[in-house]
């Protein structure tokens, strides 16, 4: 799986004109599931995501996590993380996870994010959607369960 992480001030997704997540200072996390992703991939994510140090601590060093500042999560699924562009201008998703299966996994890495900090929205599966944001910093963050590190996965 991957994501794309930003710290925000607030951000919020909209479909039709209606907001079905909001949040305030946390993190908006853009997640995609490829084809070989399974349960154990959206959990990691979800733990690793939690557990990112990208808040300012009292010497304004990035060294706290949404669950240390109270923040929240606001998590949109974005089947495009998965688009390559290796050969032509037009994105190939042969790599992204048909709906059926991607679905549950987003639905899984919400849990565990739940879970692990009770605040999260998010945005409406396979919906055209609104994304709204204040980045803060700005600050962006990369993430491919496929690329784990450490010899404990973290």
């Amino acid at each position: 799986m991957r994501a794309v992480v930003q710290r925000v001030t607030a951000a919020r997704v909209e479909v039709g004109g209606e907001v079905v997540g909001a949040i305030g200072p946390g993190l908006l996390v853009l997640v995609g599931v490829g084809r070989t992703d399974t349960v154990d991939d959206a959990r990691w994510l979800a733990d690793k995501v939690v557990g990112l140090r990208v808040f300012p601590d009292e010497w304004g060093a990035m060294n706290r996590s949404v669950v240390d500042v109270a923040g929240e999560v606001l998590s949109v699924s974005q089947f495009t993380l998965y688009g390559d562009v290796a050969r032509g201008r037009r994105p190939s998703f042969a790599a992204a996870a048909p709906a059926a299966a991607a679905e549950p996994l987003w639905e899984t890495f919400n849990a565990r994010v739940r879970e692990r900090i009770g605040r999260i929205a998010t945005g409406r599966f396979g919906a055209d959607m609104a994304v709204h944001l204040t980045n803060w910093g700005p600050v962006t963050i990369w993430i491919d369960s496929a690329r784990r590190g450490g010899s404990d996965g973290t």
